[in-house]
């Protein structure tokens, strides 16, 4: 479609898909806070296996679509941009939530077990461009061990949720995560339909997105990584600013802050899912240097959110925790070294 237009039109569809998934994107934040009181399995689930999956599928369809049309590079930065401007939108909404630190007003064990389980992912995706070059059908042993990983991780979470281990201390700005009965006159069967519908636009819009992509960054000359990590991996994730914002101020805080770490943690099955897509080898080792320098930056601010939901600091630097301006520091500091 866009590879044969003009710069123009390619404009257009991309601003146009990036609108419809922040519509759509918002919409599905209600529907999904339901679904999580509904099924009893907490907003920290919710947030990863429902919210994470559904505004992560945009940027899913995209990278799987970029790799099977021979663009390993836009499908990993696209992949590995998407998880750090996510952690850099969830210290976005860290300065909605005026009463205290998000971190600490949402703690709860499921979503640092979350954190936890990215951190590991992130790590093998890291840890795959320095193993041999082997790959079965196309596809490197990496992708099955991520997906391995991705399912055990998940089970551990619902586990701290169901029968946790220990729970944080309760202060006065401690919010936790109650089921909201105000809606049950909505049928379960809607809010599923809703969601599945809300699902495949969000998947619609990755889908025109990606060739509009490729086509911006061949007519202009910036290049597949800078456009997956600044301008793909951002409109994609849209979804997840507007998401998680909506949740900070509707109070579902542990959906918000699972929201993002969850959907980061599924994110990171774009890649693997890309390798299954790309056919002409590992997509591991076909990561460009200035992606793993991405790679290593959203480690490090994985690690320092993990700090802060750890230390739970009730106020920092303008209302937000040490954690949040950390993050964005690291965030602005990736831009620069890309950019300058």
């Amino acid at each position: 479609m866009a590879d044969d237009g003009t710069l123009t039109a390619s404009i257009l569809v991309f601003a146009s898909c990036a609108l419809a998934i922040t519509l759509f994107g918002t919409r599905i934040t209600r529907v999904v806070d339901q679904l999580a009181d509904r099924t009893g399995v907490g907003e920290a689930v919710a947030g990863a296996l429902f919210l994470g999956a559904a505004t992560s599928l945009s940027g899913s369809v995209l990278s799987v679509t970029a790799a099977w049309n021979g663009h390993p590079t836009l499908a990993v930065s696209n992949a590995i941009g998407g998880i750090a401007v996510q952690t850099f939108f969830l210290a976005v909404a860290d300065c909605f939530y005026r009463r205290a630190n998000l971190e600490h007003a949402a703690a709860s064990a499921p979503n640092m077990l979350q954190n936890a389980l990215l951190i590991v992912l992130l790590a093998l995706i890291l840890l795959a461009p320095k193993t041999p070059d082997l790959t079965l059908f196309s596809i490197h042993p990496v992708t099955p061990i991520l997906f391995i990983f991705y399912i055990y991780g998940i089970r551990l979470v619902q586990s701290a949720f169901e029968r946790p281990m220990w729970l944080p201390s309760r202060t006065r700005e401690t919010r936790a995560d109650k089921p909201d009965t105000r809606n049950r006159h909505v049928s379960l069967a809607r809010l599923w339909s809703e969601f599945f519908v809300l699902m495949l636009v969000l998947g619609l819009a990755g889908w025109w997105l990606e060739p509009a992509a490729a086509n911006i960054a061949a007519k202009t000359g910036i290049g597949e990584t800078v456009v997956g990590v600044l301008l793909t991996a951002i409109s994609t994730s849209i979804p997840e600013l507007v998401t998680s914002v909506a949740a900070v101020r509707r109070g579902a805080l542990t959906l918000a802050v699972g929201g993002i770490i969850g959907g980061n943690a599924f994110d990171t099955l774009f890649t693997a899912a890309s390798d299954i897509a790309y056919r002409s080898g590992s997509i591991y080792h076909q990561i460009p240097q200035e992606t793993l320098v991405w790679l290593v930056l959203t480690l490090l601010m994985s690690g320092v959110l993990l700090m802060g939901q750890i230390r739970r600091q009730e106020q920092g630097p303008g209302g937000i925790g040490f954690e949040s301006v950390g993050v964005v520091a690291i965030y602005v500091l990736g831009v620069m070294l890309m950019l300058g």
